[in-house]
């Protein structure tokens, strides 16, 4: 199979610029018996539009085409962000490339028919089905039918399904309403699942959301229970909604890590808890760290 030339695929329909990137991140990885097949499946499921036909390629994938990690290097990185602003597929294997693939390809061009289906999948798939699925949705056309879905995947008990749709997926930040975005971002904290993978976190933060999270704090300082230092990147901004009597608390008694997240999430210069941090010299050294790296220093 020749791959399409850039202004070939400039040319082409968002699900066929898709479709045409994951085959050749998949090509590049596969023996040419699997690519074969996954080829073949591909023609199968676009021409006959059969559930059937989608079900079995996913479930085969793994055994067909293996679970190897797709180790994108940066300029096929830098494709993904080109198919959709914010695409993240830095974790995926190619049977997770694969299943998107066969999702994609059985669109039909009925938007209510490929929410319904897409239920059906999901409501029939393993885990790792389910995660290649929801991983798969910044790809996904009907947008606004599918979000039923994709709210399912945050109600989800099992974390790495949860975090197919919450980490490294601009899907959630642009379609979620607040009460969506803000269940999501609170679960985390339930999940023990982290914030820093989460896309859009600064831009969608808001102070209802900052209000919950408060309470959870006071919650689990009650139980004796610790709280993630990333739930002050969602508070320390509304500080002046919300106050400072728990940034103090945490400044005064909490350690060097929970302190430099204060420090790093301040919102100006001209207020009380930005002056302790300076006077506890937090500032300049919140600013070399990275939300990653400060919650790796915290366990």
């Amino acid at each position: 199979m020749r791959h399409p030339s850039l202004e070939e695929m400039q040319a082409l329909t968002p699900i066929a610029t898709a479709l045409s990137q994951l085959d050749i991140w998949i090509a590049a990885r596969s023996t040419p018996e699997a690519l074969l097949w996954f080829r073949l499946q591909c023609q199968q499921i676009s021409t006959a539009k059969q559930e059937r036909d989608v079900y079995r390629a996913m479930g085969m994938a793994s055994r067909k085409l293996g679970k190897q990690d797709l180790n994108l290097n940066s300029d096929e990185l830098a494709e993904a962000g080109r198919l959709r602003s914010g695409f993240d597929p830095s974790g995926w294997s190619v049977d997770m490339a694969a299943r998107v693939a066969f999702i994609l390809a059985s669109y039909a061009g009925d938007e209510a028919q490929f929410a319904r289906q897409l239920d059906s999948i999901a409501d029939s798939a393993e885990i790792n089905e389910l995660i290649a699925l929801y991983s798969g949705f910044p790809l996904y056309p009907a947008a606004v039918a599918i979000e039923h879905r994709a709210r399912e995947a945050i109600r989800s008990s099992m974390r790495p399904v949860f975090e197919a749709m919450a980490h490294r997926n601009p899907y959630p930040m642009q379609a979620f309403d607040e009460a969506a975005w803000n269940q999501m971002v609170v679960k985390c904290f339930f999940l023990d699942s982290p914030l820093w993978p989460i896309q859009g976190l600064e831009q969608r933060n808001n102070p209802a959301l900052a209000t919950i999270l408060i309470d959870l704090a006071h919650e689990r300082w009650a139980a004796g229970r610790a709280v993630s230092l990333e739930l002050w990147r969602c508070v320390t901004p509304h500080l002046d909604v919300l106050g400072d009597a728990e940034l103090l608390r945490v400044l005064e008694q909490g350690s060097m890590a929970e302190r430099l997240a204060i420090a790093k999430s301040l919102p100006g210069h001209d207020n009380k808890i930005y002056r302790l941090c300076q006077q506890q010299n937090l500032i300049t050294a919140a600013k070399d760290q990275s939300w990653q790296e400060l919650l790796q220093d915290s366990h």
